[in-house]
């Protein structure tokens, strides 16, 4: 298993973890309907990079094929067009749902507009901890 797949697997479980903790907090400190709102948000987000993790990787393994005879060379080229085609769309199609589904959340006022945007935000504090972790340990590495 390779360092890069730990490291999204770790971005994963910490997505979950930070989106519990937020909920939690969110329900604590302020009410349940920004909790509900954090949680939404937060399933969004990390549902959205689950995906789009998945998407990219299937991208990826399209581009390692074996060293083909030079016949087959347009049909590899052809079929890379389709893959980068069909990335594109699943991507913008994504991104659409998402912004339905969010205009349909906001709009029937169902949740709290400041903790959709917490809990859309779940994976970005997830990878900036992840980053400072990993900054911290090479430059805390690098001194011995």
């Amino acid at each position: 298993m390779s360092d890069e797949l730990v490291s999204l697997r770790k971005v994963q479980v910490l997505s979950w973890v930070c989106l519990v903790v937020l909920c939690g907090g969110a329900w604590l400190f302020f009410s349940w309907a920004i909790a509900w709102s954090v949680a939404v948000g937060g399933l969004l987000s990390i549902v959205s990079f689950m995906l789009t993790h998945k998407d990219v990787a299937h991208f990826m393994k399209s581009l390692d094929s074996p060293e083909e005879e030079e016949g087959e060379e347009k049909a590899q080229k052809k079929a890379l067009k389709v893959g980068k085609a069909r990335y594109i769309i699943k991507f913008w199609l994504r991104l659409a749902i998402i912004g339905l589904v969010l205009l349909i959340l906001i709009k029937s006022g169902k949740v709290n507009i400041f903790g959709l945007l917490v809990g859309l935000s779940t994976v970005v504090f997830t990878i900036t901890l992840t980053t400072v972790g990993a900054a911290g340990r090479y430059i805390i590495s690098s001194r011995r």
